[in-house]
C-alpha cells in the first residue's frame, strides 16, 4: 500500500532539515548556571562534546552574556525566592531548568524562571541533545506565533481606528462610510502613508477638538 504523497514529502523534508539543525546545534553559544559541582562539570562536558561553545557561571550573574543561545540553570529547593532578573520575559533565549527534584518548592521556581523545558540531575549524557533541540524548536515556534499574534492584533486596531475614523468624518461632513473610507485611502495615497496612520490623526484630531469645546 503506497503512502499518501503529503506524508512521503513530510518525511522526506523533516530528513533533510534534521543535519541542518544538528549543524546548529554545534555552534550554539551556551550559558551555564550550575554550582561548580561534579554535576555542574558533567553537564558543560557534555555540552562541549555536542559541540556548543559553553561558559560556565555560579552565581547567576546579574546580565547575560552577549550572544548567548541557550541557557542551562540550576534550580533546588532553596531557591524558591532567587533573583531570576537576569532573564525577562521578553528575552530571545530559551531557558533549561536543571533539577534534582520534583515537588511543588522547584515547579513553582520552574514556572517563574519561565524555563522552556527541564533536565533531570545529575545530568545524563542520553538525552540531552533531544532537550536541546525540542527546547530550541519550540522556543522558535513560540517567538513565531508571538509575532503572528502581534501583527493580528495590530491590524485589528487598524481596522478599529479606520472604523472610528469613518464614524468621525461621517458625523462632522454628513457622508457615507463608503465616502469616508474613501477620502482616508485618498489622503494616505497622497502623503504616502498608510490608511491606518490617517485614521489616528484623524481621532487625534478629534479628540483635541473635543477638548477645546469642553473648555470654551
Amino acid at each position: 500500500m503506497n503512502k499518501p504523497r503529503t506524508l512521503v514529502r513530510s518525511g522526506m523534508r523533516a530528513v533533510r532539515e534534521a543535519p541542518q539543525i544538528l549543524r546548529d546545534l554545534r555552534s550554539l553559544r551556551v550559558c551555564v548556571f550550575h554550582p561548580r559541582d561534579q554535576d555542574g562539570a558533567d553537564l558543560t562536558r557534555q555540552l562541549e562534546r555536542i559541540g556548543c561553545q559553553v561558559q560556565a557561571f555560579w552565581p547567576p550573574l546579574p546580565e547575560l552574556p552577549d550572544d548567548v543561545d541557550v541557557v542551562f540553570m540550576a534550580l533546588s529547593p532553596d531557591m524558591v525566592d532567587a533573583d531570576f532578573s537576569w532573564h525577562q520575559p521578553d528575552d530571545d533565549v530559551p531557558v533549561i531548568a536543571v533539577i534534582a527534584y520534583e515537588n511543588p518548592t522547584v515547579i513553582e521556581a520552574v514556572l517563574r524562571l519561565g524555563a522552556i523545558a527541564t533536565v533531570a540531575s545529575p545530568v545524563r549524557s542520553f538525552g540531552l541533545l533531544s532537550v536541546l533541540v525540542l527546547a530550541r524548536e519550540l522556543h522558535g515556534s513560540l517567538r513565531k506565533q508571538k509575532k503572528r499574534i502581534g501583527q493580528l492584533e495590530a491590524k485589528l486596531l487598524g481596522v478599529r481606528q479606520i472604523a472610528e475614523a469613518q464614524d468621525i468624518l461621517c458625523a462632522q461632513h454628513g457622508i457615507s462610510k463608503d465616502e469616508a473610507y474613501r477620502v482616508i485611502r485618498e489622503q494616505a495615497m497622497q502623503k504616502r502613508v498608510t490608511a491606518e496612520e490617517i485614521a489616528k490623526s484623524i481621532i487625534n484630531a478629534n479628540e483635541i477638538l473635543g477638548r477645546r469645546r469642553q473648555l470654551a
